[in-house]
């Protein structure tokens, strides 16, 4: 079943023009930096209009509260996340899983680690929300895009794909998470990122994808 955002976390008006449009993305950039800087119970409307250089009316325009502007905030972020898993693995479609699972790691985990601070202050914004809409929407792009790209694998054979790919995500979104939330050191991020895609592997080839090499697989 679909799930609508909360209509008291939806934004006044949409940008329609190319001054609004950069009007918006000031804001967002301003609240970041307040996220970044002095953490989500500091953070104010009056605050990020003042970072942003926009007056507190033209910020009231767009969102009336702090609430609906940090839901904004997070719905552009998993948007342009969602973009670019599936970006991804559309140009994965046919090759081997070993290749397509990779893939999909690295580009998701670089689109977390690229602004990683932003990544943390996202992760601690999104506490006081409820997002069970975004999470819903952007669960379902992920899972139709990388359940697509698993099925193009030459001799994949999943009885179970659905299962399969929500499990495989869950693994990767989860330990990413687990990564940064525990704020390991880049030595062991790296380390921990070659046992996911290792575990990745062993996972599908069980599943019935296809039949990977040793050396892949191990």
């Amino acid at each position: 079943m679909d799930v609508s955002p909360p209509r008291h976390l939806k934004a006044r008006k949409q940008p329609r023009q190319a001054r609004s449009t950069s009007t918006i993305d000031a804001i967002f950039e301003a609240t970041i930096q307040v996220l970044i800087a002095e953490g989500t119970h500091r953070l104010t409307t009056t605050r990020v209009a003042e970072r942003a250089g926009v007056s507190v009316g033209t910020m009231y325009q767009y969102f009336p509260h702090k609430q609906s502007l940090l839901y904004a905030l997070n719905e552009r972020y998993l948007d342009r996340l969602a973009e670019r898993v599936e970006m991804t693995c559309c140009t994965q479609h046919g090759r081997p899983t070993g290749e397509m699972v990779e893939a999909l790691i690295t580009a998701y985990w670089e689109a977390k680690t690229e602004r990683s601070d932003v990544t943390r202050a996202l992760y601690s914004s999104a506490v006081e929300l409820d997002n069970e809409a975004l999470i819903d929407a952007f669960a379902k792009r992920m899972d139709a895009a990388t359940k697509a790209m698993l099925l193009s694998a030459p001799n994949a054979r999943y009885n179970d794909i659905s299962l399969v790919n929500v499990t495989l995500l869950s693994v990767i979104f989860g330990t990413v998470r687990n990564v940064f939330e525990r704020n390991l050191p880049p030595s062991e991020q790296n380390a921990i990122r070659d046992e996911l895609r290792r575990m990745c592997l062993a996972y599908l080839a069980m599943a019935g994808g296809e039949v990977f090499p040793p050396t892949q697989a191990a």
